[in-house]
């Protein structure tokens, strides 16, 4: 009696002292060798960033802000996005119900008549008096794997970490979407502004060749200045449609983006109007491992890579089965329910460790390996792109105010040149060549200009997104 008592209270502990084990590496975030400061940024003051300001904060164009969050709402990717996590979800769900026992109920019943001349009638004609053989069965079973070596927790480890790999993967296509749109929409902003000056120009053109015909009328001009204005004219009204079509394809995209029909879009502002802060913290590049979705979502690739590689590793060795089973069974119809005597109650446990397919286990265990090697490179080259996106927008912002200021001089400049060739070719002192020149450079200098603004704008919002802002 002791001693069944000692074995009754020895089997738990082995289960609890077995399912203590766990094979396979714990996750550490890889190394990354990230530099003390981005290149071309002045230190910072703190770790404050952009990246940390809501898309409706760094954005306060209304239009713009509307068209945002209905895109968001409605892009296919990101309702795509929104699937994976709902997938992701449910194999979670299945992996914590891994550790709960198998629960499972059946009710069955056969009639069996074996030939009275074979082995089997004569038996039962001996021992029963009758070659009719029946079997009642109802009852439940339940089957139990203890998770000995981790195997159930590196699955649920893995399926954790999916399911934040699709969060990020969210945040990531909002942050992509956020940028797409803003940068459809100053583009927009820009050929509006660009048309207007072509369309100025046009209309400048016309009082030159006007200026043009009636000296050729007096005899000051020949046919051929006539037709040199007439032909810069032309360029000017070449511009307008190339524009328009420009402007049309701009606002499809816009649409597509936002999962609509082709149409037009409204716009509350002009590009000289836009206000981008200029105060652009960019933080520490420390900072991007936690603020920057595609980032994350590369360090869960791996956590989830690790966990398969111990699951895999795990399947190498034996595994421990519980199975317990009760209920009601009687070879007649007429005792199944007869309580307590049809009732009947199995137990069973048992190790099983794979023999035969242990290459193939092995072969598992090798891939998976790899497979988290690959997530390491992926996620140490994802870092160094970020690092180099953040330093790319900065010496694209700090160079195009530059290229603004030189632009705005010019065009300053280039008008003034202009206004002094028309006073010069009305009183004769300047022939039609120096006036389309002057209009010409004028024209090209201010298109020049809209487009380096844009940039400007364009260059501080990829440094938001490249800092991991616009998923707030």
């Amino acid at each position: 009696m002791q001693h069944r008592y000692i074995r009754t209270l020895l089997l738990p502990a082995l289960v609890l002292f077995l399912a203590s084990c766990s094979v396979g590496k714990n996750f550490r975030r890889p190394q990354t060798n990230l530099p003390r400061n981005f290149r071309n940024a002045p230190e910072p003051k703190d770790s404050s960033s952009i990246a940390d300001l809501a898309w409706k904060d760094f954005f306060s164009d209304t239009a713009l802000q509307g068209m945002i969050s209905h895109t968001i709402a409605r892009n296919f990717d990101m309702r795509l996005a929104l699937k994976n996590i709902e997938s992701a979800n449910q194999t979670l769900k299945q992996s914590r119900a891994a550790f709960a026992p198998d629960l499972n109920f059946n009710i069955s019943a056969a009639s069996n008549r074996p030939s009275g001349s074979s082995l089997n009638g004569i038996s039962l004609s001996n021992f029963l008096g009758t070659t009719h053989l029946e079997d009642f069965n109802a009852g439940v079973t339940l089957s139990w794997e203890i998770d000995i070596w981790g195997k159930m927790r590196r699955q649920k480890e893995a399926a954790q970490a999916d399911y934040i790999q699709s969060a990020e993967g969210v945040r990531a296509v909002q942050t992509s979407l956020v940028s797409s749109v803003a940068t459809g929409y100053y583009n927009l902003l820009m050929l509006d502004a660009q048309l207007a000056i072509a369309r100025r120009n046009l209309q400048l053109n016309d009082s030159i060749l006007q200026m043009t015909q009636l000296r050729k009328d007096v005899g000051q001009t020949t046919s051929l200045g006539v037709q040199l204005v007439e032909a810069q004219k032309q360029a000017a009204a070449l511009l307008i449609p190339q524009l328009e079509q420009r402007i049309t394809i701009q606002e499809n995209a816009l649409r597509l983006l936002s999962g609509d029909q082709p149409s037009a879009v409204d716009r509350s502002t002009r590009l000289r109007d836009v206000m981008l802060s200029d105060s652009l913290s960019a933080g520490f590049p420390l900072g991007i491992l936690s603020r920057r979705p595609d980032v994350k979502a590369g360090e869960m690739r791996v956590k989830a890579a690790n966990a398969r590689a111990g699951v895999a590793q795990a399947s190498m060795y034996p595994s421990l089965v519980i199975n317990l089973g009760a209920g009601l069974n009687s070879f007649t119809a007429g005792n199944w329910f007869n309580i307590p005597g049809s009732l009947f109650g199995t137990f069973f446990g048992g190790l099983t460790q794979p023999l035969f397919n242990r290459r193939r286990l092995k072969t598992q265990f090798e891939l998976a390996k790899i497979e988290r090697d690959k997530s390491i490179i992926e996620f140490e080259k994802s870092v160094l792109t970020a690092v180099t996106e953040v330093s790319d927008a900065l010496v694209k912002v700090e160079k195009l105010k530059q290229q603004q200021q030189i632009a705005e001089a010019r065009v300053k400049t280039l008008q003034g040149a202009l206004t002094d060739a028309r006073l010069l070719f009305q009183t004769g002192l300047a022939d039609y060549l120096e006036v389309i020149t002057a209009q010409g450079n004028l024209l090209q200098g201010e298109l020049e200009a809209s487009a380096i603004t844009c940039n400007l704008y364009l260059a501080k919002i990829e440094l938001y997104r490249a800092l991991g802002g616009g998923w707030k």
